[in-house]
């Protein structure tokens, strides 16, 4: 929890509130319904909830705007994001149905009322969206191509409308099969934790 002050020391009471309740609603979920790794969940805070948050470095979203997190798995990017922009609606989307009841759960737990799970594949869904977010789903011409329709022109926030996306590694080529142009931020410029050093938020607008 110290961490994500260190980099949002302006979070309200409430904020920080839900932000230290996560640890427990992970801990009491992940014992049922394993959705975040067990080696891995000593370091919630800095591999999960932060690396969501890098996003809020990059973009922030204005009240009212409209975000899909694909393939949200256990709730991030969403979740910590839902937390740091009670204005925004975001809507966390999974295939797979035990992964959205982790995210129902601790969204109920946490009185997340701008976050709305769907258990969907994302191009079943009707709606249009200002960004979509999401963290390593999948390579990211075949992500482009499930996305692009839903989302709309614009600009509802400090970056136009358009995908921010959690990567890491070398994504030169796979960046470029897509036909886009892309704007890499690195993490490290934001966040100084050794986890973060190969850690990238890739964005491109609509």
């Amino acid at each position: 929890m110290d961490l994500i002050l260190k980099y949002f020391p302006d979070l309200t009471d409430g904020q920080r509130q839900q932000f230290a309740a996560l640890w427990d609603l992970y801990a009491d979920w992940n014992a049922k319904i394993n959705v975040v790794s067990r080696k891995d969940f000593d370091q919630l805070y800095l591999r999960h909830v932060l690396h969501s948050l890098a996003i809020a470095k990059v973009c922030v979203f204005a009240p009212g705007a409209r975000v899909l997190d694909v393939g949200c798995g256990g709730g991030f990017p969403s979740v910590p994001l839902a937390i740091l922009f009670p204005d925004v609606h975001f809507t966390a989307a999974d295939s797979i149905r035990k992964k959205i009841t982790v995210v129902e759960g601790v969204a109920d737990g946490l009185g997340l009322k701008n976050l709305t799970p769907r258990c969907a594949r994302v191009e079943t869904l009707a709606e249009r969206f200002d960004y979509v977010v999401s963290r390593a789903v999948t390579a990211m011409p075949e992500f482009v191509g499930w996305v692009w329709n839903k989302i709309e022109k614009g600009q509802r926030g400090t970056l136009p409308n358009g995908i921010l996306y959690l990567k890491g590694g070398e994504l030169a080529e796979e960046l470029a099969l897509t036909g886009r142009r892309w704007t890499l931020y690195d993490i490290p410029q934001f966040f100084d934790e050794e986890f973060f050093e190969t850690k990238k938020v890739v964005y491109t607008s609509r």
